[in-house]
């Protein structure tokens, strides 16, 4: 027998032993030859070229061993984690074989052990190494299993933080799917906050490895979740303070908010509904602007707007008009949701306008299908800050893309109503923020002015749009510029420009160049800034307005007359 057989039979008998009754049956994880004697197998059925018969052999026992690992991991003291890998990376590598189907194996490895050792750091990275080195197997056989355990995948890369970011991003594309496409995005937008329960879940009791947060039963109390998250960000002890708050608080991991058991989920169960926009919630978040940052959650708010970038770039290559659609309005609510961090909240923001006006400008029909969420936005554009920013992209793409295109006349006029009623809200003092309020200093009411003078140069420029490319809207339109041209509110940028719209009303061939559809379009046959001079000589007259192009006051400095060198038909 040469030695390359007797170190097969060696650790084929390791493996059988472990299989079957013995000292380590309760605990295969505990015997530390086990993990060496499979990966010699497995190494063994690779190298042979006439494997098959290896692998029929070897097949029933690492089986067996991979049941028994499954049934003893909640008694288990030592980790199964990368000893399952390696039987599963068996079962992919020669499932065919064996006529084994691996996907119940998967389910089982993510719901009975990553689910309970996710915060191993040897444990997460192999089984991200893994799913790296499998993931184009796992996208073609088994397309459903990464985006059903995506919220799994979250908490591991939430815990285990930068180190594991390069790995978790090869993996991540196969994460999204149509099924996980839509709750995806509201869980990678609130990565912080799950660091933030997570650290909560470790504090109240113990460490995350070994037990399974799935586990947590839904509270009868709806506060308790408030209470976990403030004493999370100011350090204040749950129930009255008094001397008994520590035992208190090592019971709460018994029971929790349904916010709470939807944080630390496992596996997508579709889009839920987040009340982080209720008094509480918002109070606790706000709450964690003064309130010290842990490495772990500084490192997942570096790290959130990278996997949003994926996820964005993902979307608009792979994911269909509907998923799109759907989504649009969950960014506009999110908007103004996120974690209360300065540069995590620019970030995220911004990437947010982004792929939303990208999407509109990919199908502007989205327009026309969001008419109401899109009119609800413009309704709050005064609320805050960023439902400010929100109001004036809106309304940007609401004019660049005609309001939904040509086909939806009746759309474009529904929201050229609510442009004119922002509009005309904003032509008083006190909305431009004239009004002398002794509770505003100095700095603040100068902000909010120059913010809403932008938005209010946004909506003009909406409104002039709009009715460039609805013809039928010109007259309101007119009217409401004039009435903005000769209010000579305070900033003159905003008079400035409704004057120098109407001028351009006036120059119909010019208008559409300047302040048409930025598509070439059936009813609209021109490309951007280009004037069409073949129109010149029916739709032009002599004062073309070039001073206000050039934002110049004061006559033309040009004294001649198209008719005298376009020719006439």
């Amino acid at each position: 027998m040469s030695d390359r057989e007797r170190d097969w039979d060696f650790y084929l008998r390791t493996v059988s032993n472990s299989a079957r009754d013995s000292n380590f049956a309760n605990d295969p994880a505990s015997d530390p030859s086990l993990l060496h004697a499979v990966k010699k197998l497995c190494d063994f059925c690779k190298q042979e070229k006439s494997s098959e018969d290896l692998v029929a052999r070897v097949y029933p026992h690492i089986n067996k061993l991979f049941q028994r690992s499954i049934a003893s991991i909640s008694q288990s003291s030592s980790s199964n984690g990368i000893l399952l890998l390696v039987i599963l990376q068996f079962f992919l590598d020669f499932g065919d074989v064996v006529l084994h189907d691996a996907d119940p194996s998967l389910r089982t490895f993510f719901r009975s052990c990553l689910s309970r050792e996710f915060a191993d750091p040897v444990v997460a990275k192999a089984t991200l190494e893994f799913l790296n080195v499998n993931k184009n197997k796992l996208l073609v056989s088994f397309p459903n299993l990464l985006p059903q355990f995506f919220p799994l995948l979250l908490k591991l890369i939430a815990w285990n933080g930068e180190k594991l970011e390069k790995l978790f991003l090869k993996v991540f594309p196969g994460l999204v799917s149509s099924g996980s496409f839509l709750p995806l995005f509201p869980s990678l937008v609130d990565l912080p906050i799950l660091v933030v329960a997570l650290e909560k879940v470790e504090r109240s009791s113990g460490s995350l490895i070994g037990s399974s947060i799935a586990s947590i039963q839904k509270s009868t109390a709806p506060e308790m979740l408030l209470a976990l998250m403030d004493e999370a960000y100011t350090g204040s002890t749950i129930g009255d303070g008094g001397g008994d708050s520590e035992s208190e608080d090592s019971s709460t991991i018994d029971v929790a908010d349904p916010l709470f058991l939807e944080l630390l989920k496992d596996e997508n169960d579709g889009l839920a509904e987040r009340h982080w926009t209720s008094p509480g919630v918002a109070a606790v978040l706000q709450a964690a602007v003064h309130s010290p940052r842990s490495d772990r959650l500084k490192q997942i708010l570096n790290m959130a707007h990278r996997f949003l970038d994926v996820y964005f770039a993902i979307a608009l290559h792979d994911a269909n008009n509907s998923l799109i659609c759907a989504l649009i309005p969950i960014l506009m609510t999110r908007n103004s949701t996120l974690f209360p961090d300065k540069n995590y909240m620019y970030e995220v923001r911004r990437r947010l306008l982004e792929f939303m006006l990208a999407a509109f400008q990919r199908s502007p029909d989205f327009i026309a299908l969001l008419k109401k969420p899109i009119i609800d936005r413009l309704g709050e554009a005064y609320d805050s800050p960023e439902k400010t920013e929100l109001a004036l992209q809106l309304c940007w793409a609401v004019g660049e893309h005609g309001g939904g295109g040509g086909s939806h006349k009746d759309v474009a006029r529904e929201l050229f109503e609510s442009l004119e009623l922002l509009l005309y809200e904003n032509l008083s003092s006190s909305r431009l923020g004239l009004r002398q309020d002794s509770a505003v200093n100095s700095d603040n009411r100068n902000i909010r002015k120059s913010s809403q003078s932008r938005l209010l140069c946004f909506v003009i420029t909406a409104i002039a749009k709009l009715a460039t490319y609805h013809r039928e809207l010109l007259p309101r339109a007119r009217v409401a510029l004039g009435k903005v041209a000769r209010s000579r509110i305070s900033d003159s940028r905003v008079w400035r420009r409704a004057r120098d719209y109407l001028g351009l009303m006036d120059e119909p061939a010019i208008c559409l160049s300047v302040l048409g559809p930025s598509r070439h379009s059936q009813e609209h046959r021109h490309f951007p800034g280009i004037v069409n001079w073949n129109e010149g000589s029916t739709k032009m007259i002599a004062h073309i307005p070039f001073y206000i192009l050039g934002e110049q006051e004061g006559p033309p400095f040009h004294d001649f007359s198209f008719s005298d060198i376009l020719p006439k038909r």
